[in-house]
């Protein structure tokens, strides 16, 4: 049996559903409603007598709308329609051929069919003034030809009626009733994801970041436990393969201390070509720990101003003599620890003098993000080392000496430093030549 975790509320999938029924109920309730409030619709009634005065000129309505067509579109065969255009013949005195009537179809209603030989003939009113009297439910078209051959047309135009307009507003009334359970509804569903995917995010800036607080609902806080456990396991792996390699470079330096200790007797060209050996080694352990430390150490992050850092490292290299350009730009402030940006930007400056014998450093800012670049007007790297140049103790300059060549570890912590912090290094070739590193830091 699994235990509820402390901070833990019901469970997600309950309060998802209680709010749905209540959704649910409140908008049946709107609707009973509307049932008991709303007005039955009554359809309005016309009659013969005053579709003909109207399609005679004597309009004593203002629901019709008169015009005078080349054709009018008639209905297939109707009992309906067939009795009132016998009754508006009747009441004109003209043939029943020279008289039509449509009767509009309801919206999602098919048209009805009928047969005319089960329905009996209707029989024509016996007076003029009984076929003006005969009545026309709701809206119609009707039409008579005239002597010019054109259809003299007149149309019911009712307009939007008050019940419509009741129901229309009663809908609003409804969707506002129910917004705010909707709105609580996607809150509820969005806030843990949300607050999932800014961890995710605090966990690719800085991977020891405070754990997520185990809260809210029983499934947030299991997965909340799931993550800060893998958290703490991804930063134990990473600790204990940098304790392994830490503590076999730190143990390395023993033997080759006694090495040296030995090789004070051996002859003299011997002994300084194992010197030279063991001070490679030596640089190699050194890089190596520095390394560790740059990658594994989490120092303490707080804001700061890149372009104040790299004045700082600019001019203590100008002042050794390094030929190192800072191009002029507004503060750009991130949010990071100052020893390991301050570190990382000396990597890729040593990195272009050495290769190139100068750099240029460029600050600003894009889309949200800090940019770095460090150029030079180098030979470059060849492509398909681009991807390579990363990899530790790996070095372009394939001599081997670390006069020229350096230990390969300096582009490869650079990468290290900017990742922990959320961001990324790239390296490319110029167009116009050189190589340009370019930084990416969050803001």
């Amino acid at each position: 049996m699994t235990l509820r975790r402390a901070g833990a509320g019901s469970p997600l999938f309950l309060r998802v559903f209680a709010l749905m029924v209540v959704c649910v109920a409140v908008t049946q309730l709107m609707n009973f409603g509307l049932l008991i409030a709303v007005q039955t619709p009554t359809a309005k009634l016309y009659t013969v007598g005053q579709a003909v005065d109207a399609l005679r000129g004597k309009i004593t309505d203002d629901d019709f709308s008169v015009s005078r067509e080349d054709r009018f579109a008639e209905q297939p065969w109707n009992p309906r329609g067939e009795r009132t255009e016998i009754a508006m013949a009747k009441a004109m005195g003209v043939p029943v051929e020279r008289v039509l009537i449509s009767f509009p179809t309801p919206i999602l209603t098919r048209e009805k069919s009928y047969d005319r030989a089960s329905v009996p003939r209707p029989v024509p009113p016996p007076t003029v003034q009984s076929a003006r009297d005969v009545i026309i439910t709701g809206d119609f078209s009707a039409a008579y030809r005239a002597d010019d051959g054109r259809w003299v047309t007149v149309t019911t135009s009712t307009g939007f009626e008050p019940w419509r307009w009741f129901v229309l507003w009663w809908l609003v009334v409804s969707a506002a009733a129910v917004a705010p359970f909707a709105w609580a509804l996607a809150r509820r569903i969005a806030k843990p994801i949300g607050a999932f995917a800014e961890a995710a995010e605090r966990l690719g800036r800085d991977p020891r970041a405070a754990p997520i607080a185990i809260e809210g609902p029983s499934e947030i806080a299991d997965a909340a436990a799931a993550f800060n456990r893998m958290q703490a396991r991804l930063n134990r792996y990473v600790d204990d393969r940098a304790t392994v390699v830490g503590a076999v470079a730190h143990d390395l330096r023993t033997p080759l201390m006694r090495l040296g200790l030995r090789l004070e007797v051996a002859p003299d060209d011997l002994r300084q070509a194992c010197e030279r050996d063991i001070r490679d080694m030596e640089a190699m352990i050194s890089a190596t720990l520095s390394y560790l430390r740059d990658t594994t150490k989490q120092g303490v992050r707080k804001p700061l101003d890149l372009r104040s850092l790299a004045e700082t490292v600019t001019d203590d290299m100008s002042d050794h003599g390094e030929p190192v350009i800072l191009a002029p730009g507004e503060p750009v402030v991130v949010e990071g620890n100052s020893p390991a940006l301050k570190a990382m930007l000396n990597n890729l400056i040593i990195n272009a003098i050495k290769y190139a014998g100068s750099a240029e450093v460029s600050l600003g800012e894009a889309d949200g993000q800090a940019l770095i670049e460090v150029r030079d007007d180098g030979p470059g790297v060849p492509p398909e080392d681009l991807d390579r140049v990363f990899e530790p103790f790996f070095r372009g300059e394939r001599s081997r000496n670390p006069d020229t060549g350096g230990i390969g570890l300096g582009l490869a912590s650079a990468r290290a430093v900017a990742r922990a912090h959320g961001g990324d290094l790239v390296i490319r070739n110029r167009e116009e030549g050189g190589l340009s590193a370019l930084v990416t830091l969050p803001v």
